[in-house]
């Protein structure tokens, strides 16, 4: 049985939402309390949040909420909710691709036909709700050499750039740590930026997961600054634990921020973490992140 994105990474999570539940995470409180955009807010960096962090808080009210704190979208949301969203006034800023799936990706060739297909199926569909980012992932090694999966998955999305840059689409494939996602192919760095390189499409980029790739290889801001060129995303959480960006772990986000507002970043911060105190955790992280 394949593994969703969403079933990988609560697996995947030191302390997940449901443990998070029993030590004052989200809870009915939440939906009471009210929120607003904080004082002196930039919004220079554009933010927002994965709704599958905050478990089965309903889709609607938590646009509502998250749009009240400053947020301009929702991140890794399923094509039925696309629609959704954007009623809401937000933007689904990078859209889930039904058979793109963590285990299981472009890096096989036998995978190619089906996965490719969804994608000429759901960017159209992208275009036209304005959602500007779709997701993609390598799959795992299995024993495959990653050079060959890089070669592989560079065939895979040079076809799905053709389609992305007919509907304006970006195409964003996730670096994750494959400490968590045990044998994750893309999980470095410079595996991904020899990916973007070699799919040559402006279309094509890179999703850079702070919490994955700082896990892997640390050096975070000036493996933005090299990367740079190549990231069209970026995933945000606190190390260790995946948590909040607080004072409890090693990632100091102002300064992250303040280096990906220089720049010049004109795309998503899209915040991913499992949050201590609920919606109290994604409103620090939303004022922290206002460089």
């Amino acid at each position: 049985m394949q593994m969703t994105r969403r079933e990988a990474l609560r697996a995947a999570l030191v302390s997940g939402v449901a443990a998070v539940g029993a030590t004052g995470g989200f809870s009915m409180a939440d939906e009471t309390k009210k929120y607003e955009i904080p004082e002196g807010f930039k919004g220079d960096i554009k933010q927002s949040v994965c709704k599958w962090c905050f478990g089965s808080y309903p889709m609607a009210e938590f646009c509502d909420v998250v749009k009240s704190m400053g947020l301009v979208g929702i991140d890794l949301v399923d094509w039925k909710d696309w629609q959704l969203v954007r009623d809401h006034g937000l933007t689904v800023t990078m859209g889930n691709i039904p058979e793109v799936q963590i285990r299981v990706g472009i890096n096989r060739v036998e995978n190619h036909e089906r996965i490719i297909a969804s994608y000429e199926k759901y960017i159209p569909m992208a275009a036209e709700l304005g959602v500007p980012n779709v997701i993609s992932l390598s799959g795992d090694r299995k024993g495959m050499d990653p050079q060959e999966g890089l070669k592989n998955c560079i065939t895979a999305l040079k076809k799905v750039a053709t389609i992305a840059e007919k509907n304006k689409v970006n195409v964003c494939l996730e670096l994750l740590n494959s400490k968590d996602h045990d044998d994750y192919m893309a999980d470095s760095v410079q595996w991904g930026i020899d990916l973007i390189k070699g799919v040559g499409s402006e279309r094509v980029k890179i999703l850079f997961d702070i919490y994955h790739m700082h896990r892997m290889e640390g050096d975070v801001i000036n493996n933005i600054r090299r990367a740079y060129d190549c990231i069209g995303h970026f995933h945000t959480a606190g190390n260790p634990g995946r948590q909040d960006l607080d004072d409890q772990q090693e990632l100091y986000y102002p300064a992250i921020m303040r280096a990906i507002k220089a720049l010049g970043f004109k795309g998503y911060v899209a915040h991913e973490f499992s949050p201590k105190h609920g919606l109290d955790s994604l409103y620090e992280a939303i004022k922290l992140s206002d460089v």
